[in-house]
């Protein structure tokens, strides 16, 4: 199984979002083509509720706690709940890597 469809399993599991985008955003770092090792996570929730946004992301760094000891790298987070997430226009674009030099991981 992909990384990519263990984060989504997990996340799916774990909260029942309303909405979830796991995104792999590895083709924007400089890392081996097929990589799974940069993630942007959307994640809309009515879990989230009453929650601040660092407990919101704690949660989800614990429960994707093993893929982040392993091969990911670096995992963006944009967390809602639904009324949160109708007020917006949508997540935010992740920022162009700003890596130098050969591949990394």
């Amino acid at each position: 199984m992909s990384i990519q469809a263990q984060i989504e399993q997990k996340v799916q599991a774990a909260l029942a979002p309303t909405h979830l985008e796991v995104i792999n955003e590895s083709y924007m770092h400089r890392v081996q083509p097929g990589s799974e090792t940069h993630f942007k996570l959307v994640v809309i929730s009515e879990q989230f509720e009453g929650q601040r946004l660092l407990a919101r992301h704690r949660k989800l760094n614990a429960l994707l706690a093993d893929e982040l000891a392993g091969g990911v790298h670096a995992l963006a987070l944009h967390t809602f709940t639904t009324a949160e997430w109708q007020a917006r226009e949508g997540a935010q674009d992740s920022p162009a890597c700003r890596g130098q030099g050969g591949v990394s991981g």
